[in-house]
């Protein structure tokens, strides 16, 4: 189920990112408002890029075990971050 989890919080980071993007785009948000924006949009980047590694992390331990299923520790720094 976390790998699930991982996803919708992938796809809801991603959502929000859009609308960030979108809304800094409109060009209608104070200096200030804008700066916390681009700071919010830049976590967001930066957890769906750390995410998307993951992922690619896993489908190339697939791809060198020739999609085979094997049980491996993984261990993840970002997540304490």
């Amino acid at each position: 189920m976390a790998a699930k989890k991982q996803s919708i919080d992938f796809e809801k980071s991603l959502g929000e990112l859009e609308t960030l993007v979108n809304e800094l785009e409109k060009g209608d948000m104070s200096l200030e408002d804008s700066l916390k924006a681009f700071e919010e949009g830049v976590k967001l980047t930066r957890d769906c890029q750390s995410r998307l590694s993951e992922a690619e992390q896993r489908v190339q331990t697939l791809i060198e075990n020739q999609g085979e299923l094997s049980v491996q520790a993984f261990n993840n720094t970002d997540e304490n971050q």
